[in-house]
């Protein structure tokens, strides 16, 4: 029957789903962030907080680098990792778990000390910071069922 799934098939993990969904919405607020940082908008929307200020930090950039470009290279390889997580062959892979894991603990620790500089070093907050340090986290939280795989004998 076209469409089920056949004897032994397993349903897609569901929290690869969301992980590769956070990681789009995380993809969207760090291009928009990209763009003001590249000068591509004149002014970031800021209802809450002074994005302004934090945006034009020298935190605000590694080097010659956007902080928000490193958002974009972030939030790609997981929504990357947990969508191929989702393919058959890499379904029962070790590697994905692993993957998804180690981003989401780099991405928390790196949105951690950015949260650290906006609350003691610069002294104001960025919505679209704090967004994505929020997005992080879940997206985290929402691979955290990965261990369960890492936990089980492989082949299993």
């Amino acid at each position: 029957m076209r469409g089920s799934a056949g004897p032994g098939a397993q349903a897609p993990p569901r929290n690869r789903m969301a992980v590769a969904l956070l990681a789009l919405v995380g993809l969207l607020v760090s291009l928009y962030m990209l763009a003001y940082a590249l000068g591509l908008t004149s002014d970031v929307m800021c209802g809450l907080g002074d994005c302004e200020r934090v945006q034009s930090s020298p935190w605000a950039w590694v080097g010659p680098i956007p902080v928000s470009a490193l958002g974009v290279a972030g939030y790609l390889a997981l929504m990357a990792v947990s969508l191929l997580g989702l393919q058959p062959p890499l379904r029962d892979s070790r590697v994905v778990p692993l993957a998804l894991l180690g981003g989401g603990v780099v991405g928390v620790v790196f949105s951690a000390y950015l949260t650290y500089l906006e609350a003691f070093v610069i002294h104001a907050w960025c919505q679209w910071c704090v967004i994505s340090a929020i997005i992080m986290v879940l997206a985290f939280l929402a691979a955290l069922p990965e261990l369960k795989v890492l936990r089980s004998p492989p082949g299993a």
